[in-house]
């Protein structure tokens, strides 16, 4: 039995890499690289460009050789105007909505985006979870930490209700290895871990590093703000990190895998990986992740004056179900 576990684990973090690494692009036409050729001359003969050849291609910087298969976008793919029509869907249906949402998309495929009060700062709740966990990841990956290292529960210093199981496990003096702590911020948004990695990097390390990868509103006066613009930069930070280590496909499966699917998953089809977090407090629902379907996406949607949080999250889903059909007919 552990070992049949072990297997559909690691099936599914290869299922999951595969997607992010190489999507599905029926879509797209085929071409072989001539000797001569260059990214820049085949985007123009395509009429697309080189950013989007390289997205969809998976490349990380221009080299091609002779011989090489690349899959080229239709126009209609790389044409930005290709998502006004999902946009306007979005922005009718928010317009009957109370309260104000942060949304923002992105086509992992052709990097195409969009955003609805993109760069609003909105209350972050737990979906700064990710950023954490994901500079810990990276510094684990660098060697400068351990999964191993444990760290000391303090109650004066950890403690808070609300998400997760530790409060009503964790003694004084108990120590939890890095590794079960990142588990737990992510996949039960447990609190008292997440206050503990937080304690044990430092909050200015955190911020620090949110800006390294692109973040602009990050902790403004204190206080746990964010927008959906920067959210998507942390989710993407995540997909490219997992792309090349271990331990960020790992962190994907824990996303893949949480308790908490309110928001982003409710409306979307079993059997389709959707990894994200969620995040809560009153009033101000969010949740943030990328959608691995036919055509693989970002979403990232914070909010705040909504007075039922239930509809809140219902809001979040339907934007996604939007968004998913959209990328499913395409």
């Amino acid at each position: 039995m552990f070992r049949d576990n072990n297997f559909k684990f690691l099936l599914l973090i290869l299922v999951v890499i595969s997607l992010v690494s190489f999507p599905v692009v029926s879509w797209a036409t085929n071409y072989q690289v001539q000797p001569g050729d260059s990214l820049w001359k085949i985007a123009k003969r395509f009429s697309t460009n080189v950013t989007t050849l390289q997205n969809a291609n998976n490349l990380n910087n221009n080299v091609i050789y002779p011989g090489q298969n690349l899959y080229i976008p239709d126009n209609n793919t790389a044409n930005p105007n290709n998502y006004n029509t999902l946009k306007q869907q979005i922005e009718d249906y928010l317009a009957e909505q109370p309260g104000t949402y942060g949304v923002y998309f992105k086509d992992i495929i052709s990097g195409q985006s969009f955003g609805i009060n993109a760069d609003t700062p909105l209350p972050a709740a737990s979906t700064v979870k990710l950023p954490t966990v994901l500079f810990i990841n990276k510094l684990v990956s660098e060697g400068v930490l351990d999964w191993q290292q444990k760290l000391v529960y303090n109650s004066s210093a950890h403690y808070q209700g609300g998400s997760g199981i530790l409060q009503f496990s964790v003694k004084e003096g108990d120590k939890l290895t890095l590794r079960a702590l990142t588990t737990q911020a992510i996949t039960v948004s447990d609190n008292i871990a997440y206050n503990m990695l937080k304690s044990f990097v430092g909050k200015d390390s955190i911020a620090n590093y949110m800006r390294e990868i692109g973040g602009q509103t990050v902790y403004p006066e204190g206080k746990n703000l964010s927008t959906a613009r920067d959210m998507a930069t942390y989710v993407q930070a995540t997909i490219d990190f997992a792309k090349n280590n271990p331990e960020g496909r790992r962190l994907l499966d824990d996303m893949a895998n949480g308790i908490y699917n309110e928001g982003i998953p409710l409306y979307i089809p079993d059997g389709v990986t959707v990894a994200h977090k969620e995040g809560f407090v009153w009033g101000s629902p969010g949740d943030v992740g990328v959608v691995f379907g036919s055509r693989p996406f970002i979403v990232t949607v914070l909010s705040d004056d909504i007075e039922d949080p239930d509809q809140g999250f219902r809001n979040i889903a339907t934007i996604t179900k939007m968004m998913y059909d959209f990328q499913e007919n395409l």
